[in-house]
């Protein structure tokens, strides 16, 4: 490839010309067609669009610096020209100070780069029958219109090559080439021609021509209205079919048409759509089980043994409970919490258990399943032997390469921007800036945390005047709640004004960073970005997940935050419940806040741009001045949406068995997210450059390292934040003797045998509460299930076997859930190929294809020549390609 640019595109450079042999665009006026994609002479397409603004109506004071942009810009235009390729300049319709140079590549450009690109295209139909899937009667249903978008055929492609153009399969050369392929080689052209040379180092690119503001805007034409299909009647309209039979909001359970999706828009915007939808798809079946786990909760919580004690007024009405906090805080009753305790078991079921056990062999089915799905599109689309171009320079590092080094390999010297020791200096400013960040965010949630001692104090004091108040707000709202909710509630707004401010710095230090191609960009930033939101968005799950409520001592010698907060309790039935609202309003607050941004910042922008121009409603504007006035998705336009996915995908797997209804809020959230994507694509921004991608990146072993820790977290979850463990410990030993006095094995008694007796003449006097005990009891009940030994006992306050019992049955039951999942998992991995049979088999007959048509002109010269030696060769030629009879 590198040999055959140098050939092709290098010696276009050449030096720059003088002014008299610039060759400069064609001129015409625009001929009130709004919807013409082609030159004024009707026949010649557009394939992309330059925008400048006339250096002689500039409203700067710098006369050399216009004289020497116009300069650059002469020069890059002549070159294009000395390309091969065709300009022709307009003026705008509603802004006489820009213009509109339209690109166009003839056939002959178009095939020389088609061969330079390695592109590959149609050599014959695919002759290969197909199975009908037995699903297919059912998927019908919800499949767009084939009489409205008709299926794209099916063909057998190689790498095209010029000097065997008669192989391929051409029926009109307008066509043979879609606009999405000419688009491509055309940007390929516009980024490699030179228009300076300084200091013997040559400029090349419409990228840096772009940021310098030599031009304001490049990029190929959208083919219609998204309102109304084209007048012109060479327009096929697949803007307008897009819109309408895919972004539309009535489309919201129908399949994407993805085969017009990618023809459209190129593979790299296909392959997204085609991982939303098919996470989308497998999150239906996520979304039953964990609805289905849900309402067994709802149905079994009135029979959850432990909650009635706790609800009962002869069990848990006479439990009086040790203040949560330090003197401000008062005994309390235990019915108090009756309500939270019902809603726990809810979540805190049995159907919690074999939902984390679904999820952790669920998201290796989706993983698995995808890889074949993205084997089939990289064989439809053509990217199965996709070979990566040489990438660009980016202009950032271009700008600062000032140090001589010799590169080993060519043996020569070659411009960097920094030294050995300079870039050491950058790697190391910019790790201490990550980790940085990344102690603010752990910051962050410390701050949050002494919020919650803090307030927790507040509301305990004013929520619980006495035991026996029987105000009706009690019920719900407790101080544990009432914390919970509003602390819950900081944390997303802090997580939210975080990703703001990081997601500017992460590109700083990316910038900083100088990454020398726009591939190594990407990579860097997006191991930046994932790592913050990741800290940012689950640390607070983290903590209250796994440290909250573990490090509180005992009411006698409680443990204290920064030697003056007394550490958080959870509450009697656990911190699971918290960990669900946490949870609900992270995910539920993401996607609401997420959708609107995305939705109204590109409308507003439009709008604004629309009331700017005034005159747009008196006069007719050309299809390349209306495209113009779109949003530009941006060099990251995709980064962010795959980055918002992953997050979510993390949600829904790290901490399922808290919230078995996270994977129907994402669902919910997936089918209008795939919707505004494809409406923001249709109708806000101008048309992407189509690229071409095998596969999702560097976010597939992303996903797939969430996986595996998934398992690891929901496990965990189980057995310390969940009450499960205790209870099982509970049901099948201590219910019974030796421990236990029931006869048969019962959850009755658990409430009072796994909250630990403290004497309330214990207190330290810097714990003691102010408020005076009522009755004559001479002890109160420890909040938290620490399981100690009473006091009076000759190891009071230390733990008892029961907490040794229910230990090892946490760490057993980890231990044994890991290794379960992983195992069938490992199971799964390798039963399910990669690669179905039914591809391998395309792959094949199309490689044997393109042995046989490409060298079959060959070898009949040969015969022709060699006579009946040529024979013997042929056969075993041919026996060497003939696929083996199975």
């Amino acid at each position: 490839l590198v040999l055959e640019l140098n050939q092709v595109v290098i010696p276009t450079y050449g030096t720059v010309p003088d002014q008299q042999n610039l060759h400069t665009p064609e001129w015409a006026d625009f001929e009130d067609k709004p919807d013409s994609l082609f030159f004024s002479d009707g026949q010649r397409r557009i394939d992309f669009v330059l925008v400048y603004e006339d250096e002689t109506k500039k409203m700067t004071h710098k006369r050399s610096g216009r004289k020497q942009q116009k300069r650059k810009r002469q020069v890059y235009e002549s070159n294009l020209i000395n390309n091969g390729l065709q300009l022709e300049a307009t003026r705008s319709v509603l802004d006489e100070k820009l213009i509109f140079v339209k690109v166009h590549a003839p056939w002959e450009v178009l095939c020389t780069y088609a061969e330079v690109m390695h592109i590959k295209l149609p050599l014959q139909p695919n002759d290969l029958k197909t199975r009908d899937s037995a699903f297919n009667w059912f998927s019908r249903f919800f499949r767009v219109d084939e009489n409205i978008i008709k299926p794209e055929q099916e063909f057998f492609t190689a790498p095209f090559q010029k000097e065997h153009l008669s192989n391929f399969y051409i029926q009109d050369k307008d066509t043979f080439f879609n606009p999405a392929t000419r688009s491509r080689i055309v940007h390929f052209i516009l980024s490699r021609v030179e228009y300076a040379t300084k200091n013997n180092v040559k400029k090349f690119g419409i990228n840096k021509l772009l940021d310098t503001g030599i031009y304001k805007a490049a990029f190929p034409l959208h083919d219609s209205s998204f309102r109304h299909p084209s007048t012109d009647p060479n327009c096929p309209s697949e803007r307008y079919l897009l819109y309408r039979e895919w972004a539309h909001p009535k489309n919201i359970f129908k399949l994407q048409p993805l085969d017009f999706i990618r023809k459209y828009y190129g593979e790299k915007i296909g392959i997204y759509f085609a991982w939303l939808g098919f996470y989308t798809n497998m999150l239906i079946v996520a979304a039953v089980v964990g609805v289905g786990c849900f309402l067994y909760g709802c149905l079994t919580k009135d029979n959850c043994t432990w909650s009635q004690e706790v609800c009962d007024p002869n069990i848990g009405g006479n439990i009086i409970m040790c203040p949560q906090c330090d003197k401000v805080c008062t005994y309390w009753n235990l019915t108090i919490t009756c309500e939270s305790s019902k809603k726990l078991c809810i979540f805190d079921s049995f159907g919690t258990l074999v939902f984390a056990v679904f999820m952790g062999i669920w998201v290796t089915l989706f993983l698995e399943f995808w890889k074949r799905r993205q084997a089939e599109l990289e064989y439809e689309w053509d990217t199965v032997e996709y070979l990566e171009q040489e990438e660009q320079v980016r202009p950032e590092y271009e700008a600062r390469c000032t140090h001589v080094v010799m590169n080993e390999i060519i043996q020569q010297e070659e411009y960097v921007p920094y030294t050995a020791c300079g870039k050491c200096i950058r790697m190391t400013f910019c790790a201490s800036a990550i980790f940085f960040w990344i102690l603010l965010i752990i910051a962050s949630v410390i701050g949050i945390i002494v919020y919650r001692l803090s307030v927790f104090l507040v509301f305990s004091a004013t929520l619980s005047q006495h035991i026996n108040g029987t105000e009706a707000i009690r019920k719900y709202l407790t101080p544990q709640t009432a914390t919970s909710v509003t602390a819950s509630l900081i944390s997303f707004i802090v997580i939210m004004v975080l990703n703001i401010i990081y997601e500017k710095v992460a590109i700083l230090i990316t910038d900083f960073e100088l990454p020398r191609t726009q591939t190594d960009y990407e990579n860097s930033l997006t191991t930046k970005m994932f790592l913050f939101q990741f800290v940012n968005y689950y640390s607070s799950c983290f903590y209250i997940a796994f440290f909250k409520g573990k490090f509180v001592g005992h009411p006698g010698n409680p443990v204290y935050w920064l030697g003056k907060y007394r550490n958080e309790e959870c509450d009697p039935g656990g911190c699971l419940l918290e960990l669900t609202t946490q949870l609900a309003i992270i995910v539920g607050g993401k996607a609401i806040w997420n959708n609107i941004q995305e939705v109204l910042l590109p409308w507003v922008k439009n709008l604004i741009g629309r009331y700017g121009a005034a005159a747009r409603s008196e006069k007719v504007v050309p299809r390349w001045e209306q495209d113009y006035h779109l949003q530009p998705i941006g060099k990251l336009g995709l980064f962010y949406e795959y980055l918002e996915m992953v997050i979510q995908f993390g949600f829904v797997t790290l901490f399922v068995a808290s919230f078995p209804l996270a994977p129907l809020l994402a669902l919910i959230n997936n089918m209008l997210e795939i919707r505004l994507d494809a409406w923001k694509l249709t109708t806000q921004f101008r048309r992407m450059v189509p690229q071409k991608a095998q596969d999702i990146g560097a976010w597939q072993p992303i996903m797939q390292g969430i996986a595996i820790l998934a398992v690891v977290t929901n496990a965990m979850i189980i057995a310390f934040t969940s009450d499960m463990i205790p209870r099982l410990v509970y049901y099948w030993s201590f219910s019974v003797p030796p421990y236990g006095s029931h006869s048969s094995h019962t959850m009755k008694g658990y409430i009072n045998s796994t909250l630990s007796v403290f004497n309330i003449s214990d207190f330290k006097n810097a714990s003691k509460p102010f408020s005076p005990w009522f009755g004559n009891q001479t002890t109160c009940r420890q909040v938290y299930r620490d399981l100690r030994y009473p006091a009076g006992h000759q190891h009071q306050y230390e733990h008892n076997i029961y907490y040794w019992h229910v230990i090892a049955a946490k760490l057993a039951f980890i231990i044994v859930m890991e290794h379960v999942i992983y195992f069938v998992n490992f199971i799964i991995s390798y039963v399910i190929p990669d690669v179905s049979q039914k591809t391998k088999s395309k792959v094949k007959r199309e490689k044997y294809l393109t042995q046989k048509l490409l060298h079959e002109n060959d070898l009949k010269v040969v015969k022709k020549t060699m006579g009946n030696i040529a024979d013997k060769i042929i056969k075993r030629v041919d026996s060497t390609f003939r696929p083996k009879a199975e």
